[in-house]
């Protein structure tokens, strides 16, 4: 998995968590319904820290919450 996959899933797995929808939480942070989609289907897989962190503002919860997953262990190095 790289880090792009390991974003979209967390994204997924708060989401389902919260009982919310994609839409819903671009509402709540103020991130275009496109650039969240666009995450969620693999079509960015480059997010910005400055998106994730307003993805966490949305769902009440901090940047460190996000990461202390374990999607986030053993990722595939991502320089070749």
């Amino acid at each position: 998995m790289n880090i792009g996959q390991a974003v979209r899933e967390r994204i997924i797995e708060l989401c389902r968590e919260r009982d919310i929808t994609i839409n819903k939480l671009s509402d709540m942070s103020g991130v275009t319904q496109s650039t969240v989609n666009n995450i969620v289907s693999g079509r960015n897989n480059s997010a910005t820290v400055a998106t994730i962190k307003k993805l966490c503002d949305g769902l009440g919860i901090t940047i460190q919450d996000f990461f202390a997953s374990d999607l986030f262990c053993g990722l595939e190095q991502e320089i070749k």
